[in-house]
């Protein structure tokens, strides 16, 4: 039999594995303990902190459909990172993009650095500046791409060619194009990583992450720290996530679709200054966006001519909410520079231009005349009220 598309995959995880009843939607297991059929024998369940039926359903999904080996489900993204971060030792560097998450570089800088990780932030745009970032004791190389929230795209068959021949360890965040859309370890990541939160779970009401490894030794390690620590998810969340994932290929098609005419639309916007989304032309690695994933996501920023400007777009929205995350099904619009990103140094924000005229726009499946519909009043009634 052929191998079976990953849309397919997706929808197919855990059908006709309950052999008990035959259900097609998974169940549930609640429990938080097992009973043991003899003295020395299990079930293969013991504990649900170091397995559960419904979250391994789950894990042996996410590891098929990004092409690793092991996957395992936490209860939330940072949850994954921490679990992640603490395979390395006291005196370890690290480099990660500087266009990242301010959620991790939180981690990173002011919980992992107090115990003795080195981070050093670099565009890993430029794989240049990577290899000029190594040093002696680096281990490890975190991408996110595209960046977090502007849009920058890092060359991964480049950077995997350079993790590989320094021997360090290549973790790619592919939270916001996922699976459907790109594949990191076809450019030779170790390990991937997702705020299940966002296009994963997809409708805003599960909190989860995700590490997949691409060995089965790499796998067992992290699996050691998942059971360790505990920060497992619940059986409840993996069956919402379980839900979830059957319909991430259509949701990702609409979310790229959308995105891609809004991006399009703000181009040519008067009060618009910049827009930064993959898709465009004119986004300065457009063409290796296109290269190495088949679609660009549904996430984008664009600056309007002021801070105050940004303030009252905010504040006039009717249809689009503003709120933090990213990846529902609903749009969502924040304001990195005091929010996602409010931890990040203003003089690095500064560098790298957050700013409180940089909005982010997580582009939903709503039709994509009524999103556009509510940016144009809302900058109509922002000109007005200037």
């Amino acid at each position: 039999m052929k191998t079976l598309a990953r849309a397919t995959q997706a929808i197919h995880i855990g059908v006709g594995k309950d052999s008990a009843t035959g259900a097609i939607s998974y169940p549930i297991y609640p429990s938080a303990t097992y009973r043991h059929p003899g003295v020395g024998q299990s079930t293969g369940f013991d504990y649900s902190r170091s397995g559960n039926p419904t979250r391994q359903t789950l894990e042996e999904g996410l590891a098929v459909l990004e092409g690793g080996v092991r996957g395992l489900a936490f209860s939330s993204g940072m949850a994954a990172l921490t679990t992640l971060f603490l395979h390395f030792r006291t005196g370890d560097h690290i480099i990660a993009s500087e266009d990242i998450y301010g959620g991790t570089y939180r981690l990173l800088t002011l919980v992992l650095g107090n115990l003795g990780l080195h981070i050093s932030y670099v565009p890993t745009s430029d794989v240049a500046a990577v290899q000029a970032a190594m040093q002696p004791n680096t281990r490890a190389l975190l991408v996110e791409t595209p960046g977090n929230p502007l849009m920058g795209i890092s060359d991964l068959a480049a950077l995997g060619t350079l993790c590989r021949k320094h021997e360090l360890m290549f973790i790619v965040d592919n939270t916001f194009m996922t699976p459907m859309l790109q594949r990191p370890f076809e450019f030779g990541a170790d390990v991937v990583v997702h705020s299940a939160t966002k296009y994963l779970g997809g409708h805003n009401d599960v909190c989860a992450g995700v590490l997949v490894a691409r060995t089965a030794e790499l796998g067992e390690r992290l699996y050691f720290l998942q059971n360790s620590i505990g920060a497992v998810l619940s059986p409840q969340d993996c069956w919402l996530l379980l839900r979830s994932l059957k319909t991430l290929s259509l949701r990702m098609e609409r979310h790229n679709q959308n995105a891609m005419q809004i991006a399009q639309w703000l181009e040519k916007h008067p009060a618009v200054k910049a827009v930064h989304y993959p898709g465009l032309p004119s986004h300065p690695q457009h063409a290796l966006a296109q290269s190495q994933a088949s679609g660009f996501g549904g996430m984008l920023s664009f600056r309007v001519r002021s801070a105050q400007m940004a303030r009252k777009v905010l504040e006039r929205l009717t249809l689009i909410s503003f709120a933090e995350s990213l990846g529902g099904v609903e749009t969502l619009m924040t304001l990195p520079d005091i929010q996602t990103h409010g931890d990040i140094p203003r003089e690095q924000k500064d560098r790298l231009g957050i700013d409180e005229s940089l909005l982010r726009l997580s582009v939903g499946i709503e039709d994509v005349a009524d999103i556009i519909a509510d940016l144009e009043q809302a900058f109509a009634a922002a000109e007005r009220d200037a």
